[in-house]
Parts: C-alpha cells; structure tokens; sequence
C-alpha cells in the first residue's frame, strides 16, 4: 500500500488555495493505487518551536533518555515516523512574508534530526530519507515563485533536499490577489492535475 502524508500550513481552512492545490495533488495521487493518506495540518495541530530542553530530548538516544525527555520529544518521533513511513509528501504550503509560515519551521526543526532523518559523513551531512518523492503545492497573493523576493521555495526544496528528499514536483498559484488571480488557481489546478497523472 502507497501512503501519501500531506501536510498542510495554512490559516485559511476552506478558502486556502494551496490546501486545495494540495489535496487535488492528493485526490490524484491516490487514484493510481490503493493509498493510505495521513494529513498532518500544522496550522491546527499545535507544533511546538524547539527550545533547549525539547532539542536535548531530540537529540538523546530513545532508550537513555528521562521521561520528561520522552514527554518532550514525543510530537518530534511522531512527526519523524510519519515522514519516514511515507512513499509520498505533498506539502500544502502558502507564502507569508516571502517564506513559510512559522509552523512549517517548526515541524523542521523537530524533524531534522542526526542520526535518524540526516547524518554528518566526512563529505557534509548525508539525508537518510532517500526513496520519497515530494509535491510541493504553492499559493501566493503577490510574491512570484522563483523570484528574488521567493524565500520560501528555495528553503523548502533545499531542506527536503538536506533530509534526502531529492525528487521534487512543485506547483504553484502566485499573485492570485492582483488581475487574473481566478484564471492563475484554474491553471494551478490543470497543472497540479496534469504533474500527478
């Protein structure tokens, strides 16, 4: 069985066009085989931001770590094992301030962890996460993918790249606040539709 985890990031609920964008990703993906889908809404799900003490929790080895440090590195194995056990990620993300919500931070700093999603080799650090293939489905109400002002794409691709995620399909729906926002999210969705056939 194929298991798609599809995380999401945006504020909006029903009206979020990468949410959207992402879940025909979804809807289109699972129509090839039988599919199980895991949906991780991170704008819901109360991700905590790494501190000293949840980071030395992370970092310590299962068996030897305190129960307070089980307690705090709990959503961190859980966020890990989701993204281990999936053959496929489509992130819904959309574009605040020319990079990603504070939430998609967040989860990466829980789950970029050494030793088990990435590690350091002589050469540079090494992802562990290999094998997976990724969608990454983009809104933005003014900031142009692929321009100057995009942050977040770059970071996004980079850092899925840094955990082994190397095979990457984006798709995005930017400056859909100005003139022909309708016609640019009918195009994303072609597209989305088409890169998932």
């Amino acid at each position: 069985m194929n298991t798609i985890l599809h995380i999401t990031a945006s504020i909006r609920d029903g009206e979020s066009v990468s949410r959207s964008l992402g879940s025909k990703l979804v809807e289109k993906l699972s129509a090839k085989q039988d599919t199980k889908v895991i949906i991780r809404d991170l704008a819901k799900n109360d991700i905590p931001f790494i501190d000293a003490e949840r980071f030395a929790a992370n970092l310590s080895p299962y068996a030897e770590r305190s129960p307070e440090q089980h307690e705090l590195a709990k959503v961190a194995d859980e966020l890990i094992e989701e993204l281990k056990g999936a053959d496929t990620i489509v992130f819904s993300v959309p574009v605040y301030n020319f990079s990603v919500p504070a939430t998609v931070k967040a989860w990466a700093d829980l789950v970029a962890r050494a030793g088990t999603t990435f590690q350091y080799t002589a050469n540079g650090p090494e992802g562990l996460l290999t094998g997976k293939k990724a969608y990454i489905a983009i809104a933005s109400g003014g900031t142009p993918i692929g321009s100057e002002m995009d942050f977040m794409s770059p970071w996004l691709k980079f850092f899925l790249g840094f955990l082994g995620i190397n095979d990457i399909e984006m798709v995005a729906a930017d400056g859909i606040m100005g003139e022909g926002g309708e016609e640019k999210i009918a195009e994303a969705h072609e597209e989305a539709a088409r890169l998932a056939a």
